[in-house]
This record gives structure tokens, C-alpha cells and sequence, in this order.
């Protein structure tokens, strides 16, 4: 029942906003009150910052109101599917961008108004951004997002349970998955069966995050470089899925999904969590819930590990969160939206002071407060070793595909598409719905199954 109803909801997602709206809205007296909501996931670091930027906001811009809300990370995309599906959908959110795609993908945000912003058109603030980091938020010529954080991932380390286990945490640190599971044997304690403290544990619902470049060091790929053909390189899945498997219950008994979240765990430091794997902004959780930990310097962070036999030198993927605007909103709604949502990413550097996260704007990259930010160089160094979570195609692999498919095979019809080239002269594509069923792709589209496109 749960799922029939999950189903309907992304059924009415996917359809036209035209349906329901009849065209585009009438326009308002541009002087008349307005209310906007605003969807966010909790963190609680970022509230007391996006508060003050409401008000601040509100006071510079009479009549204008906004209701900020924050929702758990994990049921964030539920709620807002199903408001969209409602055509109730906030006027302003942000999620990961595996999950946001599908909505720049079916018209349901509207692209962002450079002139309320500043910009003269889409080059211009994308110029303002570090290479790539825009690319999952553009189509057709335009921009549909202003990123709130670019995310990757390393290992951070608690050097005091290495102590307690007789290892050295700046010597006997893991480089090597293999290495991981052993070093994880060493630290864990169990009671029975039951482990009460574990080495490491693994992100489990992020697949694409933090998995796939497990298989990918491996040499494997999850689509292939035509989009044509799912699961390459049989060996490398199979090696991967042994090693998981001898890390869980039935094997070495190191971890798995159903104990609590490792990072959570991390920040306390009791005693019952050696490693997790989280991005810079956990440096700021870890300040918040236990400030002596955050000051003693018995933490560090260390690079993403490899396989010994790796093919390929990849890391944990990075992933964007966009904040975006509803396209049902009026045309003034949606100016004073994209003006707010610039508002406050024109406070980059308070966000990384603050919160540790990081805008990817070129500026704050280059500062000196990223660079002095503990262990900021970890994680940018892995960047260029990095891909996006969602599969972005290169040019050469797009003109590829599109030579050999004209339409893209789907168990219910078939997928038009169109693309577009901006000013650089990139290859672009954009997806449209499959003939029969009507349902539109997500990022790295392969087949229709149940009318969902994977």
C-alpha cells in the first residue's frame, strides 16, 4: 500500500504543472503582501544563520514574509514530493541533487532570474562558480539552482579509541579497504554477537555516494559510457559485494545498517565509534555536540582509501545541495524568492565559518579561511579524483550516444530527447517524457520500469 501510494504521488509529480495550473498564473500588484515557504533539512548549526537572513531580509523588503521549516534529511524528499504532487510544493527548498534532479527535469522550478540577482545571464553566475559545480543544475541554456553546499567525503578519526586499542592513530591508519577491515577487527568489541564498538561503519543509504567508487577503483561502472548497458565488469561488482559481505553479520562481523549512525556516534566520542565517513561540515557538528573532543585534537581526517588491487584512483563522489524556486509561484514570487536565496549564499564565508560547509564559489575557495579551515585540504585535494553522484555525461560521450539512439528503449515506449549548446559551446542534454507512459528520466537514464525511469 505504501509504495502504491509513494507511486501515485511521482505519477502526479511528473505531470505538466499546466494540467493543473491552466498556463502560467496571472501576475499581482507588485506592492501586494507575500508569503513565501521555505523547506530545508534540519541542521541545526545552519538555523541560528538562516534565521538572522529571514529577518534581515523581511526588514529590507516590506511585505514580503518568509516561513522557514526544516524537515529530517531523510524524510525531506517524501514531504516535498508529495506537496508537489498536491501542487502545494514550497516556494523555496533544497535536497541532494540525486534527488532534486527530477524536478529541473520536469519543469516543476523555475530558472533562476539573474536580473533580480545581479547577473546578466547564466555564464555570468556560473563563471562565479568552481568548474563543474553548476553542471547538474543546468539545462538548456539556463540555471536552475544556487548551491547552498558542495559535499565530499574522507574518513575522520578518533586517535583516542586507536589509543585505547594499542594502535597509533597517525601511523596505523587505514590506506587500503583491506586495510580497513583489519584495523576495524582490532578496534571492535563485541558482546556476543552484538557490537558495542565498531572500527567503521559505511553510509549505507548512499550507494552512489560512497559504493559505487568502491566498484568503480575496481573497475567497474554502474552504467556504461554509451548509457546503454547496466552493471560493467562482472568481477569488479562481484569483489566488491564479497567484501561487504564479509563485513557484515554473516561474515567478519565489523558493521551494517541497522546499528546507529556512525557520525552521530563519532561527535560523542564514547568509546564506541573508531572511524566514520562525513564531509567538512561534520567538523562543526563534532564543535557543537562536544566541544572538549573538537579542541583536544585527538580527531583528524584522512583520505578516502582504495583497494590494493585498484585499477583506478577514484574517491568518494561529491554531491551538490541546490536551493531552488517553485515555477508555479507568480512572477514576483519568484524574483523575491531567487533574491532571498541569493541573499543569504552572498554570506559564503559565515556559512563556512559557522557551519563548515562549503559554496562552491570560486572566492571562498580561493580564501584564506577555507584554506586554514582543519583538514579543508583533505578534501579538496581528492577533488580532482572525484565525480559527480549524479552521472553527468562528457560531450564526446553525449555526441556518442546520440548518433547510435534516437530514442532510448523504455518497457512502455520510447524517450525523446533534445539538446542545446550554451555559450561554451558544451554539448548539453535535455530529457524529455517517454511516448507512452509519459514519465520523464532522471540523471543517467536506462530503461522504464513500471513506468519509473532509472
Amino acid at each position: 500500500m505504501k509504495k502504491t501510494a509513494l507511486l501515485l504521488l511521482i505519477v502526479l509529480l511528473l505531470l505538466p504543472v499546466g494540467i493543473f495550473a491552466g498556463g502560467q498564473q496571472e501576475s499581482v500588484d507588485e506592492n501586494s503582501p507575500i508569503t513565501l515557504e521555505f523547506w530545508t533539512h534540519e541542521d541545526p548549526n545552519r538555523d541560528a544563520l538562516e534565521n538572522r537572513y529571514v529577518e534581515e531580509f523581511m526588514a529590507a523588503n516590506p511585505g514580503v514574509t518568509i516561513n522557514r521549516v526544516t524537515h529530517s534529511s531523510k524524510k525531506i524528499f517524501e514531504l516535498v514530493l508529495t506537496a508537489f504532487a498536491a501542487n502545494a510544493g514550497p516556494d523555496i527548498f533544497n535536497m541532494q541533487i540525486e534527488q532534486a534532479y527530477s524536478y529541473i527535469i520536469n519543469e516543476r522550478v523555475a530558472p533562476v532570474d539573474y536580473d533580480a540577482i545581479g547577473y546578466t545571464g547564466a555564464q555570468e553566475m556560473m563563471d562565479q562558480y568552481i568548474d563543474g559545480s553548476m553542471d547538474s543544475v543546468y539545462m538548456n541554456g539556463e540555471v536552475y539552482g544556487i548551491p547552498l553546499e558542495l559535499n565530499n567525503w574522507a574518513i575522520y578519526v578518533n586517535k583516542r579509541v586507536f589509543a585505547d586499542a594499542g594502535l597509533d592513530a597517525e601511523k596505523d591508519y587505514p590506506r587500503t579497504w583491506e586495510e580497513m577491515a583489519d584495523i576495524s577487527e582490532k578496534l571492535v568489541i563485541r558482546n556476543g554477537e552484538i557490537i558495542t564498538r565498531r572500527g567503521f561503519d559505511f553510509r549505507y543509504p548512499y550507494y552512489l555516494i560512497s559504493m559505487v567508487p568502491m566498484v568503480e577503483q575496481l573497475g567497474g561502472q554502474l552504467v556504461s559510457d554509451d548509457g546503454k548497458t547496466a552493471i560493467i565488469n562482472d568481477n569488479a561488482w562481484i569483489e566488491f559485494l564479497t567484501f561487504m559481505q564479509e563485513w557484515g553479520p554473516n561474515g567478519r562481523n565489523l558493521g551494517s545498517p541497522t546499528y546507529n549512525n556512525a557520525r552521530k556516534l563519532f561527535n560523542m566520542d564514547n568509546n564506541d565509534m573508531a572511524m566514520c565517513l562525513s564531509g567538512l561540515y561534520q567538523a562543526a557538528r563534532i564543535r557543537s555536540d562536544n566541544q572538549e573532543f573538537y579542541d583536544s585534537g585527538d580527531w583528524m581526517v584522512i583520505p578516502f582509501p582504495t583497494f590494493e588491487n585498484a585499477v583506478k584512483d577514484v574517491a568518494n563522489t561529491f554531491y551538490g545541495q541546490y536551493y531552488m524556486v517553485n515555477a508555479q509561484n507568480t512572477d514576483r514570487e519568484i524574483e523575491m524568492a531567487w533574491k532571498f536565496t541569493k541573499y543569504m549564499m552572498d554570506h559564503d564565508e559565515e556559512y563556512l565559518k559557522a557551519v563548515n560547509i562549503v559554496p562552491p564559489t570560486k572566492s571562498l575557495m580561493a580564501s584564506e579561511t577555507f584554506k586554514n579551515m582543519p583538514y579543508s585540504q583533505v578534501l579538496l585535494t581528492t577533488l580532482p579524483v572525484q565525480r559527480w553522484s549524479t552521472p553527468l555525461r562528457t560531450e564526446r560521450r553525449w555526441k556518442s550516444w546520440s548518433k547510435r539512439q534516437s530514442n532510448l528503449s523504455c518497457s512502455r515506449g520510447s524517450l525523446r530527447y533534445r539538446h542545446t549548446r550554451h555559450s561554451k559551446q558544451k554539448l548539453r542534454n535535455s530529457w524529455t517524457r517517454c511516448n507512452t507512459c509519459s514519465r520523464a528520466p532522471g540523471s543517467s537514464p536506462v530503461l522504464c520500469i513500471r513506468g519509473f525511469l532509472l
